[in-house]
């Protein structure tokens, strides 16, 4: 969506009452007058590509104009996505099955495309396994996947009648994660965002942030309830403090009590080394927002996106001290960003 687009989006009433809602939290962490804070934020869009989001969220209130110009936002992240993503290779990211059978090197775990799977290869791959989890080909944000377990049904045959119904494609095997990781949350698969940019045929690791869930739920989404904080990728380290949907930044753990800045995480190297090789398998889509779990002996990759919207998991007031965003070292990536 261009600046002009999204401005008349906003002020046609569409979002007004989140944009106001925005405004309401600005005033309460910054005191800053409301009308004020209005116009500043219509100012924003056009200038900055800001929405009223990244005004909040980046702390927009407290920064001059040479600062707000060094911040990725909303429209700066629609444009770099189309300037390096085909989007007649989205399916490769949008379609698991598809998505699996290219990055299968990289998955860490067995998986089954059900439309090409008999009786007997189902037989043969639950064999060794009590649990597994059907998903369906298309889906995000862990949408319609359901956890089967071989004993909750009469027989492997019904099991596989189930598994086989139109509304699932895929079957993969159990994760189990790094006890490091489970120390913090072991309710949900805590994973890693590692977001990778190839320019001129070279891969870059742009930023990683690492998820986990919190409050009893078995997901790390942010939107449900989880929290992110940033990683060090040199020393493999949390940058604290995390931050929740509702912008709190808790500097440790709510369920754990486990103190994120500092805490080492396992295999991020490894991590983001494996990334950065399947940031190349798909030439034609040179900027991916990848989802990392991590096994007892190592990482593998749960899905790529090839939208990625999470370029604020590394730019709160509370990880960007200096008030510099990613604007600066993206731009010595991409010419004519």
């Amino acid at each position: 969506m261009g600046k002009a687009k999204y401005i008349m989006r906003v002020v046609s009433g569409v979002r007004v009452k989140k944009m106001f809602a925005a405004i309401d939290a600005v005033h309460e962490k910054s005191g800053q007058n409301k009308i004020y804070t209005f116009f500043d934020m219509l100012r924003c869009a056009p200038k900055y590509g800001a929405g009223y989001y990244d005004y909040l969220h980046f702390g927009f209130y407290d920064l001059n104009a040479a600062q707000r110009e060094t911040f990725m936002t909303r429209v700066k992240n629609k444009k770099l996505i189309m300037l390096l993503n085909d989007q007649s290779y989205s399916h490769v990211f949008s379609n698991k099955a598809e998505f699996d059978e290219i990055f299968k090197a990289y998955l860490h775990r067995g998986c089954l495309d059900m439309s090409k799977t008999d009786y007997n290869t189902f037989v043969k791959f639950m064999e060794d396994k009590e649990i597994v989890f059907a998903k369906p080909v298309k889906g995000e944000s862990g949408k319609g996947i359901e956890r089967l377990k071989k004993s909750d049904f009469d027989s492997l045959s019904s099991m596989y009648d189930y598994a086989s119904d139109e509304k699932f494609g895929l079957i993969e095997e159990q994760i189990v994660q790094h006890p490091a990781l489970s120390a913090v949350y072991p309710n949900a698969i805590n994973s890693y965002r590692i977001v990778t940019l190839v320019s001129d045929g070279v891969a870059h690791c742009v930023y990683a942030a690492a998820k986990f869930g919190n409050g009893g739920k078995f997901v790390d989404n942010i939107s449900s309830g989880g929290l992110c904080c940033p990683i060090n990728i040199e020393t493999g380290k949390l940058r604290g403090p995390a931050h929740t949907r509702t912008l709190a930044t808790p500097d440790r753990h709510p369920d754990s009590g486990i103190v994120f800045e500092g805490y080492e995480l396992p295999y991020v190297k490894e991590a983001v080394d494996m990334c950065l090789k399947a940031a190349l398998e798909v030439e034609q889509i040179k900027y991916v927002g990848w989802d990392v779990f991590v096994a007892p002996d190592g990482p593998g990759i749960i899905e790529g996106n090839d939208y990625p919207g999470c370029y604020d998991f590394c730019q709160l007031p509370e990880h960007t001290p200096d008030k510099t965003g990613l604007m600066p070292y993206l731009k010595t990536l991409v010419k004519g960003l």
